[in-house]
């Protein structure tokens, strides 16, 4: 696993930057269907996210420790290692809450952060790294212009963000809920009404 320094800082421009990007139900990339991305960085380079709901199958976070020569509590040691999204499936970025920081760590709106290095990992093993962590591997990138175009595809869907849905551990219920956020689609009780917006869209 690589830990390494994370790209530039993003701009105060970049509108996307500490929302979920929720895949539409008409999202034609297998690999992102139903995916809640939580995106860290969007600028004139592109964007960067962590998809926050699918883990690394059958690597709980102790394997990475141990691979690390790291210890670890064993309560810690079962924790999922989120599937961060198909670009650089080596590398780990953390994505956590902002009450801890390094000076590589990229502070992201909405009280998160995101810190690639080993030292982060030591300091949550140790007990003292942030209240709330996710250990991504991988991550979901955008060239300049890719994002607005599968915007204007009705591929992904803009909704507001917020660490309790970020670092919920019912990774199958959180596509839902993060679709539920948008509100005032006509769904029973809230929900979003995946049947109306296939319509909408001309999509089914």
């Amino acid at each position: 696993m690589i830990m390494n320094q994370m790209p530039g800082h993003s701009s105060p421009a970049a509108t996307l930057v500490g929302r979920f990007l929720v895949a539409a139900p008409s999202m034609p990339d297998e690999r992102f269907q139903k995916s809640v991305v939580f995106i860290c960085k969007h600028d004139d380079d592109g964007a960067l996210g962590i998809i926050v709901n699918n883990k690394v199958d059958d690597l709980p976070l102790g394997h990475v420790y141990k691979q690390l020569g790291i210890e670890v509590p064993t309560v810690a040691a079962e924790k999922p290692v989120l599937f961060g999204g198909p670009v650089e499936t080596s590398r780990g970025l953390v994505l956590h809450s902002a009450d801890y920081k390094r000076d590589e760590t990229l502070l992201i709106e909405g009280g998160l952060a995101l810190t690639a290095s080993l030292e982060i990992l030591k300091d949550m093993a140790g007990g003292s790294g942030p209240k709330q962590a996710w250990l991504a591997l991988g991550h979901s990138g955008w060239s300049p212009g890719q994002l607005d175009r599968e915007m204007q595809d009705n591929a992904w869907l803009v909704v507001d963000a917020d660490q309790t849905l970020v670092f919920d551990p019912d990774f199958d219920a959180k596509w839902q809920r993060a679709l539920d956020r948008l509100g005032g689609k006509g769904g029973p009780g809230g929900r979003f009404d995946l049947a109306s917006y296939s319509h909408q869209t001309g999509r089914a």
